[in-house]
Formats: C-alpha cells, sequence, structure tokens
C-alpha cells in the first residue's frame, strides 16, 4: 500500500459537485461497476416494495432478515476485508443487542423507553467487551486471537443458556414490542396493504440498517479506514510511519461490535423473540463469513450482495427443491438428490461453486469486468 492510502481524501472526494449528492451519501465510494450499481438498486427497491409488491408473512420476513444480515455482514467486513481481523466473537455482541432488547422489553414494560434503555446498556456492553478483548488479545498473532474470541463467544453462549432466570435459558425469551410497533395497529390503508405496526416494525429495520450501513461506508472511506487497510495490507510499515497499529484495531473491533450489537437488537424487535440459537449460534458466524467472502470482502457492498443471496438461498431453495423433486419422480435418482430435506447440501455445493468462480468475491469479478 502506497503513502496515498494513508493520506487524507482528495478534495474533490470530500466536496460535492453537481451529482455530488449521491456520491456524499456513498462516501465517495460508489459502486464502480454499472452491473453492481444496477444490483444494488434492485435489491434497495425490492426491499422497499416488498410489503406491497409480495404480500403474506414470509416475503417481509425474508426481507426484514435481509436488511438486519446485510448490516451484521457489513460490520463483520469492517473487521476481515477492512482490518484483516478474523474474529469468532462477532455473533456475541449480536446476541447482546438481542438480549438487552428483550430483557429490557421484560423487566421494564413495552415502552420505547425501554428498547432505548436495553439498546443502550447493551451497546455499553459490547463496547467494553470488545475493548477488552482487542486489548488482552490484540497484540499477539492472528490464530491465537480468534481461538481467543472463538473461547469468549463458546463462554457467552453457555452463560445464556444456564442463566434462565435473567435470558429464559435455551428457550429464550418473548416479548411484546410497544403499541406502535403491533399488528393490531393500524393507520390506514395504502395500495390495498395494511399500514400497521408490523409494517412499522419493518420500516424500522430497513431504515435503521441502511443509516448504519451508510455510516459504515463513511468510517471505512473516512482517513481511518485508510490507515485500518494500511494495516491490513502491512502492519509493520503502518507502524513505522507512526501510526499506533493495536489502538487501532482496537477502534475497529469496538466500532464493528456496536454495529453488530444494533443487528442483534433489530433481529430481537423484528421477531419479538431471542434466545441462544437465534443470535448466538455458531452457525451464525460461518453464515457471515459466507456472506462476506461470497460478496467480496473489504468493499461494503459485497455485503449486501452476499447477505441478499444467502438469505434468499435459504428462505426459498427448500421450496424450489420440493417443486424440481415433484416434477422429477419419473427419474428416482434425480427425485431422489433433489429432495428438500438435501436443500443444505446443495446450498454448499451453491456457495462453493460461487467461492471457485469468484474469488473476490462477486463485486470484485463485476468491478473487473466493468
Amino acid at each position: 500500500m502506497t503513502d496515498a492510502a494513508l493520506s487524507p481524501l482528495p478534495t474533490s472526494t470530500r466536496v460535492p459537485t453537481q451529482s455530488g449528492f449521491l456520491r456524499a451519501i456513498l462516501s465517495a465510494d460508489t459502486p464502480r461497476s454499472k452491473a453492481l450499481s444496477l444490483l444494488l438498486i434492485v435489491i434497495l427497491l425490492g426491499l422497499i416494495a416488498t410489503p406491497f409488491a409480495l404480500p403474506g408473512s414470509q416475503p417481509i420476513g425474508t426481507a426484514a432478515k435481509i436488511c438486519i444480515f446485510i448490516l451484521l455482514a457489513a460490520s463483520y467486513d469492517l473487521l476481515l476485508g477492512y482490518t484483516g481481523i478474523v474474529s469468532f466473537a462477532h455473533t456475541m455482541f449480536f446476541g447482546i443487542g438481542g438480549y438487552g432488547v428483550a430483557i429490557a422489553l421484560n423487566r421494564l414494560g413495552t415502552t420505547w423507553s425501554s428498547v432505548f434503555i436495553g439498546l443502550g446498556l447493551a451497546l455499553l456492553l459490547s463496547a467494553a467487551l470488545a475493548f477488552v478483548i482487542g486489548l488482552v488479545s490484540l497484540r499477539v498473532r492472528a490464530i491465537f486471537f480468534s481461538m481467543i474470541t472463538l473461547a469468549v463467544a463458546s463462554a457467552m453462549l453457555v452463560l445464556a443458556s444456564q442463566l434462565s432466570g435473567i435470558t429464559g435459558g435455551e428457550d429464550g425469551m418473548s416479548f411484546q414490542l410497544p403499541p406502535e410497533l403491533r399488528p393490531a395497529y393500524r393507520i390506514t390503508t395504502l395500495f390495498g396493504t395494511a399500514i400497521n405496526g408490523r409494517l412499522l416494525a419493518y420500516y424500522l429495520v430497513l431504515f435503521v440498517a441502511l443509516g448504519m450501513f451508510l455510516l459504515l461506508l463513511r468510517i471505512v472511506n473516512s482517513p481511518f479506514g485508510r490507515v485500518l487497510q494500511a494495516i491490513r495490507e502491512n502492519e509493520f510499515r503502518a507502524e513505522a510511519l507512526g501510526y499506533r497499529v493495536v489502538a487501532y484495531r482496537i477502534a475497529a473491533s469496538v466500532i464493528s461490535a456496536l454495529a453488530a450489537t444494533v443487528a442483534g437488537a433489530l433481529l430481537a424487535l423484528w421477531l419479538r423473540y431471542n434466545g441462544p440459537d437465534t443470535t448466538l449460534s455458531f452457525s451464525i458466524m460461518i453464515d457471515v463469513l459466507l456472506m462476506v467472502v461470497i460478496g467480496g470482502m473489504g468493499t461494503m457492498y459485497g455485503a449486501v450482495i452476499g447477505a441478499t443471496l444467502f438469505v434468499l438461498a435459504q428462505s426459498y431453495l427448500q421450496v424450489l427443491m420440493a417443486s424440481l423433486s415433484t416434477s422429477l419422480t419419473s427419474i428416482p435418482l434425480l427425485a431422489s438428490l433433489t429432495h428438500p430435506d438435501r436443500w443444505l447440501l446443495w446450498l454448499g455445493i451453491l456457495f462453493v461453486a460461487s467461492v471457485y468462480a469468484f474469488p473476490g468475491g462477486i463485486v470484485g469479478r463485476l468491478r473487473k469486468s466493468s
């Protein structure tokens, strides 16, 4: 990485031009590919229009999950793609956000004050844990840091499962939302769709996730983000230039943890439930890692593409396989291979193939082909 990578952004990227409004929103980090731009626009418009275009609980539930996992994957990309830190404790902060909101709404009442108190305490706890883990662990080699984060995340999962008096244990905890976010809260009807609390909850998830994503995009395109990229490329050179590598890594870990905490809180609000398997499971950590790698590490936009594809595959691949298996009943072998019970096998094959076909991620391939 050259010295220019560590210098402040050029004036032209900081002063909006005639078309600078969009560039300013995207922190001057445009998709740099017509195909990628079109894909991102389709995803955004699709998420906005889903409640009106696709009636039913599954489409809107899938869209809400996409929003949440875009934020979660983007927060992890800040660590993995931009800083080069491999952490297995990211879902721990995801779970802290979910439990913070769930416990507050259970104990303090179903008010907005409870939501903000629960989220605020969860953010404080996540920041403190990320700071301590980083302070203790980021001085060691990368593999040892990864093992330490895995141990901490496992300990948190055990605590959440055993402290049933606080967290609900293995069963988790359900709770009621503030009245404005409940399905019974109705405002009007628009284009044949009831504008109720459930719809308001969806757009709350969508716009908070969008705002947090744009904030993360701003961070990685700031001078701070450039230093993180320099550390990723050559930490010894960055340190020789006078940058405190450990301090920057700790700061990146804290910011990433805070964004993951917000994502966990959004998931809890959407599901009206939180439990160990919902936010703390190690399988979620693997899913997020796949989203970032498939979409393209160190791009932020890769989190959008990866999370969207992954959640859509999780939600609809089994349904598509059931239809395919039914149509192939005359060919027993193919019908057996495409049985919906084998959807995880095919999901794995699809993503192995995508990683092989797009070694730099989908975003990297689209930018090269433009």
